[in-house]
């Protein structure tokens, strides 16, 4: 298990005043913009250089799986969605699975890859699910119904209908009195750990 940061970090780093732009915030993209692309190349970051970085010094299998919480639930979704055969299992907690129709992916995606929206669908999960693919790697969500961001920036009911629509494998559990904290997470994840497991075990 290993839990790379959000964000490239240091004063020679671009950043925001706002908590979700900049370090921080790096939405797990490589971006295309000044000043952010000198530093923010989070998917070459998350899907190539850790991933190889341990590899060489750890015992390991060629079996990877990916999660995260909110941004990092996006990131998860979309970097499984993006790289087909990479990872062999996928879970997130409270994502963002439709950035592009959102506050926070709309101010994230503008900044660090221009205005044009088109190249921010690449990076939704709810319109990925949509495109013709041969791997359908299930999705497994668990979204907490108190979550306050549940209405304006989560909005899982998007990510329901595309997989719906495009009959891609998804469990999305909404968790009764549970909010965005820590204790949500927490109280999930050993389900998350067993759904890794499953697909990460190597075959007798």
């Amino acid at each position: 298990m290993v839990a790379p940061d959000t964000s490239p970090r240091g004063e020679a780093v671009a950043n925001d005043p706002a908590y979700d732009l900049g370090q921080g915030a790096g939405f797990y993209l490589n971006a295309v913009q000044a000043p952010w692309s000198s530093h923010f190349r989070m998917e070459d970051y998350v899907v190539e250089e850790l991933p190889a970085l341990v590899e060489r010094h750890f015992p390991t299998t060629d079996r990877r799986g990916i999660s995260g919480h909110s941004m990092g639930g996006h990131g998860a979704l979309t970097l499984a969605l993006r790289h087909p055969g990479r990872y062999a299992s996928v879970s997130a907690f409270s994502p963002i699975v439709a950035p592009t129709q959102v506050p926070w992916g709309q101010k994230a995606f503008a900044a660090y890859l221009g205005e044009d929206a088109e190249l921010w669908v690449a990076h939704d999960a709810a319109a990925l699910v949509r495109q013709p693919r041969a791997e359908r790697l299930p999705l497994l969500i668990d979204q907490g119904d108190a979550d306050e961001f549940l209405a304006s920036q989560l909005k899982p009911e998007l990510l329901r209908a595309a997989c719906e629509a495009a009959g891609h494998p998804l469990t999305l559990r909404l968790q009764p009195g549970h909010d965005h904290s820590y204790y949500f997470i927490a109280s999930f994840l050993e389900d998350h750990f067993a759904h890794h497991a499953k697909s990460l075990r190597q075959p007798d």
